[in-house]
């Protein structure tokens, strides 16, 4: 297939229903019902895919080898616009066979449409404003480095934190939102590195999951398919595990 400058016409991601199979909720929730006017998408029989274009990041779901075959064509269209990609687990091989790739990381994406139990202290949970913003950027950046986001950050709603009995931040965690669709992503959670085992992330979890399900029906996040101690968690607070997702960067030529 040669590549063109010309973006392909949006398609009806809906039209298949494949948001409603297991293993597609991805669709479901990370992309607009609305069909943006200007969103590029792509449709083949079992998979849908579509370009956040800010990030230059395809977003493909359904079977992997369907998928697959929507991020060869959207990199193959688009050379100059795709970067990365996220797809069901083993896109990322047969994308591979075509394409180098680079900076596999193996992610779990998690919904939940239930209130969780209620945990142990998120009696202690309270919401933090802009005038904690340094103080929870200090926080991350020490126990938590590799956090998703931060303050100050469009897609952030809400900070919340619990303190210890000195007054100082022992865990916090954010409301963000998925950029196409706006739906309510949990993010960056972290507690006190010298206080954990204590129930402090279960306590700011639950109670950031009973936020986003009172205020819009339903939360998401993703989880780090390694991370045995979160996936218990999120298993215990009624969090749904059927979509094993993988990202890559395209390594450009």
């Amino acid at each position: 297939m040669q590549a063109t400058t010309h973006a392909p016409r949006a398609a009806d991601l809906f039209h298949q229903g494949l948001e409603h199979r297991t293993g597609a909720a991805l669709l479901r929730f990370g992309a607009a019902r609305p069909r943006p006017a200007d969103r590029i998408s792509w449709t083949v029989d079992g998979a849908a895919a579509w370009l956040d274009d800010g990030r230059g990041h395809v977003w493909a779901v359904g079977e992997p080898d369907a998928a697959a075959g929507l991020v060869l064509r959207a990199a193959q269209r688009l050379p100059d616009r795709v970067r990365e990609f996220t797809g069901p687990r083993g896109t990322e091989t047969l994308v591979a066979r075509h394409l180098a790739v680079t900076d596999i990381v193996e992610w779990i994406f998690r919904w939940t449409l239930e209130e969780p139990p209620v945990q142990r202290g998120e009696d202690r949970v309270i919401v933090l404003d802009e005038s904690h913003h340094d103080e929870i950027r200090t926080f991350l950046a020490e126990h938590s480095p590799a956090h998703s986001t931060g303050p100050g950050s469009a897609d952030v709603s809400l900070w919340a934190g619990i303190r210890g009995t000195d007054g100082r931040l022992v865990a916090c965690g954010a409301m963000s939102s998925l950029r196409d669709s706006g739906a309510p992503l949990m993010a960056s959670v972290a507690t006190d590195a010298a206080q954990r085992g204590q129930g402090l992330g279960a306590a700011l979890t639950s109670w950031l999951t009973r936020h986003a399900v009172r205020h819009h029906g339903f939360c998401t996040l993703w989880q780090l398919a390694d991370n045995t101690p979160a996936d218990r968690l999120y298993t215990r607070l009624a969090y749904r595990n059927e979509d094993p997702c993988v990202s890559a960067r395209l390594i450009a030529h």
